[in-house]
């Protein structure tokens, strides 16, 4: 005990050793749907689903070691919502880019992430852009999320005459509405895994109704990583015309991770009374080492994921909570049989949930400043109707500069702004 509480701190940030323990324990179960969710969405690209289910798990379990030996925080890393969306949604399937070459543009946004750490260039790019983009685009990933939860869940189906239309409603759909107002009551009564406790009651509901597939066995080994482990095709990646892609991957995870980074460090009294971030850093070097990693292994973006309040709000305070969230990944590594068997009407609406989860975020724009509101607007409504997340960036920032320079509110358009600008005219004309 006196070797954990030395190397971890645990006296000297008022924490006990039972509070790390139960603070890990619940931020595994808020983020634990990710075991789920991560492999449905990403196996659409065309990847080994069995595989994912693994790299998943690892990548999640060693960029969440990272965060607990190397910072020393209550923090825990995964594949990031909306990152994964975009990889599949917008870059494969969108573009036609092959899952080899998008994994590279995640690799190499990696790479870009941690060269901006030299000199503090991050918080300089950060500080550049405007708050009303900053929120818009988590707000716009939100709705996008959520679109794609309605699609995997049936709900919305093309229609010739109004481009989408509602499905008519069969077992499958019913059971996925049902396992989403599970998931939404205990969510807002503040159970601890409720978005989980409903993609598990889906799935059972599945089982009785000959909608889910009963497994073969409840444990075994994990499946290989082979079929997308170092699959990844850097040189395919270098290309001018994914230059776009790769800045849009890098410019969601950072201010995912400083959103995230901050708020979390403030809770745990790392952050002084100006907000400065004590070790800010080295939290950013775990975040960014987990996402390279993981494009190694075969996932996309690693990011701090924002459970990692829950945890702190049950008591975690040190990096000894990750170690505890980090050991119950490795754990479900023997329990693939079950996750494998989990069908898509199931995890359909835990994506709906984490739309709504990032939507409610745009109550803090400006309404009354059009300035800034219509960049946002056009953010938001672009990443849907356009189904990319790097498209309704583009759009963000160019209606953005375009505006402030058309009235003449040259102090709020600054060098980096316009270089930024500059390169979204460049991904939407290549």
């Amino acid at each position: 005990m006196n070797f954990l509480d030395n190397f971890f701190q645990i006296s000297h940030r008022n924490s006990t050793v039972k509070q790390e323990v139960i603070g890990g324990i619940t931020t595994f179960l808020t983020m634990a749907y990710i075991i789920f969710i991560n492999p449905a969405i990403l196996s659409e690209s065309g990847m080994n689903k069995g595989a994912l289910i693994t790299v998943t798990i690892l990548s999640a379990a060693i960029g969440t070691l990272i965060a607990a030996l190397f910072a020393n925080v209550p923090f825990a890393l995964a594949p990031g919502m909306g990152l994964n969306a975009f990889f599949t949604y917008s870059l494969v399937i969108g573009r036609g880019i092959p899952w080899e070459t998008a994994l590279g543009i995640v690799f190499l946004s990696g790479v870009f992430f941690f060269f901006l750490s030299i000199g503090g260039i991050r918080e300089k790019i950060a500080n550049a852009i405007p708050l009303c983009l900053k929120i818009s685009v988590t707000g716009g990933i939100g709705l996008f999320i959520s679109f794609i939860g309605l699609k995997t869940l049936g709900v919305v189906i093309p229609n010739h005459a109004t481009i989408i239309g509602l499905s008519k409603f069969n077992s499958q759909i019913l059971i996925g509405i049902i396992g989403l107002f599970i998931a939404i009551i205990l969510e807002i009564k503040k159970v601890k895994g409720g978005i989980l406790f409903g993609i598990i009651t889906s799935t059972v509901i599945g089982f009785f109704t000959g909608d889910t597939i009963l497994p073969s066995s409840i444990m075994s080994m994990p499946p290989s990583i082979a079929p997308i482990a170092f699959k990844l095709d850097i040189l395919g990646a270098l290309k001018l015309s994914l230059l776009g892609p790769a800045f849009s991957f890098m410019f969601v995870d950072l201010f995912d991770s400083l959103g995230t980074l901050i708020a979390c460090s403030k809770e745990i009294g790392l952050a002084d009374k100006n907000g400065k971030v004590k070790d800010l850093g080295k939290m950013l070097y775990a975040d960014v080492t987990a996402t390279i990693i993981g494009a190694t292994l075969g996932t996309s973006t690693v990011t701090t994921l924002s459970e990692t309040a829950s945890g702190i709000a049950a008591g975690a305070k040190t990096g000894l909570a990750s170690v505890v969230t980090a050991s119950l990944f490795i754990l479900s590594l023997f329990f693939t049989p079950l996750v494998s068997v989990v069908p898509s009407f199931a995890t359909a609406p835990a994506l709906i949930i984490v739309g709504v989860y990032m939507f409610k975020n745009i109550c803090d724009l400006d309404w009354k400043d059009y300035k800034t509101l219509f960049p946002s607007f056009i953010t938001i409504l672009m990443m849907p109707l356009t189904y990319s997340i790097s498209i309704g960036l583009a759009f963000g920032f160019i209606s953005y500069i375009v505006i402030h320079v058309g009235l003449g509110d040259f102090k709020k358009i600054n060098p980096t702004l316009i270089f930024i600008g500059a390169l979204s005219v460049l991904s939407l004309i290549v």
